[in-house]
């Protein structure tokens, strides 16, 4: 998880870079990010769904007569209407579920490099990743201050 050295130390290993956060500071906001992610990749994959129903229902409808009745579910309670009064609450549906999807895409697209940003000011490597940048050149550690940063499952 977080670097073994900063447990049981207080304030032993203050993250690089960071304001004066632990390691288990960085590992824990880190992974909420991480989280907050995955909310939103969730439940953009769930507008995405709900998009693809609705475009089906539509093309469906279309085809249809438009004085045949259908029903709709409207607050819990399923009611009788003809196609013509149906299809442009789903057309209007349609376009507000993809309204949505493109602001919460734009959402994760803004989390992705919060976290990357946040990944690079703490040095986080995950487990199972090499790490990207070159080992460093001997003497060069006193540098950059020779932290070894944080590794997180």
């Amino acid at each position: 998880m977080a670097a073994d050295g900063a447990r049981g130390r207080p304030g032993a290993a203050a993250a690089p870079g960071g304001k004066g956060l632990t390691a288990e500071q960085v590992v824990a906001r880190f992974n909420r990010l991480r989280q907050e992610q995955r909310g939103l990749a969730s439940k953009a994959a769930e507008l995405e769904m709900e998009l693809n129903e609705h475009g089906l229902v539509i093309e469906t409808l279309r085809e249809v007569d438009v004085t045949r009745r259908c029903y709709r579910m409207v607050g819990g309670v399923l009611v009788e209407r003809t196609v013509k009064e149906v299809l442009p609450a789903l057309e209007s549906n349609l376009e507000q579920i993809s309204k949505i999807l493109e602001s919460l895409s734009q959402q994760l697209q803004a989390k992705g490099r919060e976290l990357t940003e946040f990944r690079e000011k703490h040095n986080i490597r995950l487990l199972g990743e090499d790490d990207p940048r070159p080992p460093p050149k001997e003497g060069a550690e006193g540098a950059k201050g020779g932290s070894a940063g944080v590794l997180v499952s």
